[in-house]
């Protein structure tokens, strides 16, 4: 049936933007301050927050008891370690062991963004003659990064990957948001989401290396193509990269105790990690990267067809060594040698800056903020930091994941997901536990809770920019900024948690605009009035020969409400608590959307699910993540 969403949104707008706000910025949720709270002048010896020299362990004596115990357990976990839990997997994983599943998670074959790209690419004919058909290909082809994303996050066998992903590509940011380069070429954010996706069960380390070879970066950091400095003429190398690198890739721009807080100096004030000299040093290292064409290309790149172009894009930056700076390049504690290429040039720099006893704690609480809470204590970051120095985690079922290698990120995931703050019900009831969910992964929990894991979102090109208020005021790989959507230390002014000095990251894209639009997207969505557009799109599409199935992508894209049982209001509320909110819906909430849903027609129990889903995902209890 075709429902028709506009007759209600006047009436429930309002009442559903105050609770928003009145929820978000009264809740005591989410968390800190630009700075941790806790600090030191002296670091040098362990404090009561500090682990100690045995294995990291998550081993709790009930394998189920941590995560898997109920279905409301259940849910939680793959909150925190997936885009959202599935009926299915709330049926299935329910009673058994979270171990399990977490090492059949580390084996899963890898979801890849640019396969999916180079498979896409296959089916088109971009050399038309008809230039409307040739402009919608290229349109279409243009959002394959996105498409990508999309299809792997809702539908991705590999969710611990895919999500630990995302979060690794808040912190090392690479953006398509200002078109130019990277937006006429999707092969440069696919390969950078393969590069996420490669190593976010890997290596730290190993990251930082491709990363730094990536053509996105080089080109959204501005040091593709930067050459050595010239004396006789003034030029300075770039420090674009060099600068964010050690300010948001690495350690930050305050030394770190093991549990995150900032260390201080005799005067009381934060010491810093690096100088503007460490950063002219350190930019000497960033010379003779570029794109790595051949000859024959390089010569004449107006005669190199699209896909010879874009192939360039999704392979590392070559070194072109005349434009290399053999200078001394002294860093931090680093000295690379006069002579030094590029290449032993980069390797040595990495090792260093890798080194550094900021990193665990700097990566580790972002990594915490993303997954599970927005003010970890000092002692949840300095057991995770210490998982990340060791490279290794015992599960609840006593087995060992991890490498053993320093930056080991499927033993980081272990110790975040497993830790006695993100599982044991005493931790939630603390007042600073908790995070806001961000948009993406508001969108996200609910199409996988309603059936749209199997979406085509090549067919929906609403979902091909979300990052307008007007739409979820966040996009995947489209920040505005190299700064994120969100800054990890952000403290929301004029709330309850910013008078508590605790960090809500999320709130910084809460405003008066981005409210209503996230309420007009979800109900959109919710009520299934986004398959007109999915109709007209998919004319569109077939009339320039891209190949679909009409009605099975239709199928896909439709949210399912037909396992609900409607029997009575509480029951549906019941049923939707348990997949959205953690069986954690308040009685505030429940008695508004009951009083809501009993006014709706008894004869058309769909809508009444719908409309008491929409009310959920809207509400205070939903978006905010315990």
């Amino acid at each position: 049936m075709r429902w028709k969403f506009q007759s209600v949104t006047p009436l429930l707008a309002t009442f559903l933007c105050a609770l928003m706000l009145i929820g978000c910025g009264a809740g005591s949720d989410s968390a800190g301050t630009d700075l941790p709270d806790s600090s030191s002048p002296d670091s040098s010896s362990p404090d009561s927050t500090s682990p100690d020299n045995s294995a990291p362990d998550g081993s709790s004596g009930s394998d189920t008891s941590l995560a898997f115990a109920d279905r409301a357990s259940t849910a939680r976990f793959l909150t925190q370690a997936t885009f959202g839990p599935t009926p299915n997997q709330l049926d299935s994983l329910t009673g058994s062991s979270p171990s399990a599943w977490f090492r059949q998670q580390l084996q899963l074959p890898m979801s890849s963004a640019n396969a999916y790209r180079v498979d896409a690419l296959r089916q088109l004919n971009l050399d038309q003659d008809n230039e409307e058909v040739e402009d919608t290909l290229f349109d279409w082809y243009g959002n394959t990064a996105t498409m990508a994303f999309w299809r792997h996050a809702l539908g991705g066998q590999d969710q611990l990957r895919q999500r630990m992903a995302f979060a690794l590509s808040q912190i090392l940011v690479v953006s398509d948001a200002g078109g130019e380069q990277l937006a006429d070429h999707p092969a440069s954010m696919t390969y950078y989401q393969d590069l996420m996706n490669k190593h976010a069960l890997g290596n730290y380390r190993a990251l930082l290396e491709d990363v730094t070879y990536s053509p996105a970066m080089g080109y959204y950091l501005t040091y593709m193509g930067n050459r050595k400095g010239d004396p006789g003429t003034g030029r300075m190398p770039d420090e674009n990269y060099a600068r964010e690198l050690l300010q948001l890739f690495t350690i930050g721009l305050y030394e770190l105790n093991s549990d995150g807080s900032v260390r201080l100096g005799a005067d009381g004030k934060p010491l810093e990690t690096y100088t503007n000299a460490d950063i002219t040093g350190l930019a000497r290292v960033f010379t003779g990267l570029n794109m790595g064409w051949d000859d024959d290309t390089k010569a004449d790149l107006e005669e190199s067809s699209f896909e010879q172009i874009n192939a360039v894009w999704s392979q590392p930056m070559r070194v072109f060594a005349e434009d290399h700076s053999e200078l001394e390049k002294r860093f931090l504690t680093t000295v690379i040698p006069v002579g030094t290429n590029a290449q032993a040039s980069i390797s040595q720099a990495l090792d260093g800056i890798f080194s550094h006893p900021n990193l665990g704690p700097f990566i580790g609480r972002q990594l915490i903020q993303r997954l599970v809470t927005s003010n970890p204590t000092p002692q949840y970051v300095a057991r995770v930091a210490q998982t990340f120095d060791q490279g290794s985690y015992r599960l609840p079922d006593g087995s060992v994941v991890g490498s053993g290698q320093r930056g080991d990120l499927a033993a980081t995931a272990a110790a975040i997901l497993f830790d006695s703050e993100a599982r044991d019900p005493a931790a939630r009831q603390q007042a600073s536990f908790g995070k806001v969910r961000e948009p993406v992964l508001r969108f996200t929990a609910w199409a996988r809770a309603f059936g749209l894991d199997t979406m085509e979102p090549e067919y929906l090109p609403v979902l091909w920019h979300m990052a307008d208020a007007e739409s979820l005021s966040q996009h995947p790989y489209r920040s505005p900024s190299v700064f994120n959507f969100f800054r990890p230390g952000y403290v929301a002014p004029g709330t309850v948690t910013g008078a508590q000095g605790l960090m809500a990251p999320e709130l910084q894209i809460v405003n008066s605009a981005s409210t209503p639009g996230y309420i007009n997207t979800m109900a959109w969505f919710v009520f299934n009035e986004h398959l007109e557009e999915f109709e007209e799109s998919l004319e569109t599409f077939g009339s320039v020969g891209l190949p679909f199935d009409a009605n099975q992508a239709v199928a896909k894209a439709r949210a399912n409400y037909s396992d609900i049982s409607t029997a009575s209001v509480d029951d549906i509320i019941n049923q939707l608590a348990e997949r959205l909110t953690f069986s954690e819906l308040s009685l505030d909430t429940r008695e508004r959307i009951r009083t809501i849903v009993q006014l709706l027609p008894q004869d058309d129990p769909e809508w009444r699910v719908a409309m008491a889903a929409f009310l959920v995902t809207t509400s205070a209890d939903f978006l905010v993540q315990r």
